[in-house]
């Protein structure tokens, strides 16, 4: 069963300071397990579905969109990017949580998948997930929460 962790939080708790704009805003290190054998690429999602809807109307920011990742990655390390090929969300790379009104949800989404996605550099989250159906064959999921101080 596909797996993602991380050794610096645990899933619905907080995440530190310096993977966040108030720190260093790198992204945390990464540990993936359990991947499926058949799996070709891998995708790696991050976003807040908390935001305020008077700041985006559908409630979410994409703060992270990796996809093509080979399918032997077992760790992504602090502040390196994985292999692949990034998607457009607030940036081109790792964006930190940066909530500006109370505490939200970032979840790390991972997908396996059974296929390379056929897509560029600098696609929209809502592409990836397009040319994801029908492909995924098991996805995992890391919650972290954040609030400013």
């Amino acid at each position: 069963m596909l797996k993602l962790t991380s050794s610096k939080f645990n899933n619905n708790e907080s995440i530190p300071s310096e993977y966040t704009c108030d720190g260093s805003d790198i992204n945390p290190p990464l540990k993936i397990s359990g991947m499926p054998e058949n799996a070709k690429s891998l995708t790696l999602i991050m976003d807040d579905p908390d935001v305020p809807k008077h700041l985006r109307e559908d409630g979410m920011w994409d703060h992270w969109i990796k996809f093509n990742i080979p399918p032997n990655t077992t760790t992504i390390n602090e502040n390196e990017e994985p292999d692949g090929i990034s998607g457009l969300g607030t940036s081109i790379k790792y964006h930190g949580p940066c909530p500006p009104d109370r505490q939200h949800r970032y979840f790390f989404k991972l997908y396996a998948l059974d296929t390379i996605l056929n897509l560029d550099e600098g696609v929209s989250k809502q592409e990836v997930e397009e040319a994801m159906k029908g492909h995924i064959i098991e996805q995992a999921e890391l919650i972290a929460l954040y609030k400013r101080i």
